[in-house]
């Protein structure tokens, strides 16, 4: 996975846990592309503190996500949802219980 997609995926479903501090200088630098520099004159702290809890926060999101793996189980259910849609498209006249079948089997490996 991209490594701004998956700071993205990590943030959306576990920056909520993170202090109001860290979350806007994350936000700053990994989301409004600001320099280290600037969110460090922004903040008051030097640029190396920056990209310390820069770094730490990255650590504590992936933390999480090695304890409770939403980010994994997301990304698994999202691709299953795509091979049913892509199943239902490649079929021109749908028979029900073969789509029925193929739902079971999706569902019973999520």
């Amino acid at each position: 996975m991209e490594k701004i997609l998956e700071q993205a995926l990590l943030y959306d479903f576990y920056g909520e846990l993170l202090t109001e501090h860290q979350k806007q200088i994350y936000e700053d630098v990994v989301f409004n592309d600001y320099s280290l520099s600037e969110v460090a004159q922004e903040q008051g702290i030097s640029r190396q503190g920056v990209h310390d809890l820069i770094k730490r926060c990255n650590k504590i999101l992936q933390d999480y996500e090695s304890r409770l793996h939403l980010v994994e189980k997301f990304v698994t259910v999202k691709k299953q949802i795509e091979q049913m849609k892509a199943s239902l498209q490649e079929t021109e006249e749908p028979d029900r219980n073969e789509l029925a079948q193929q739902l079971d089997t999706i569902l019973e490996n999520l």
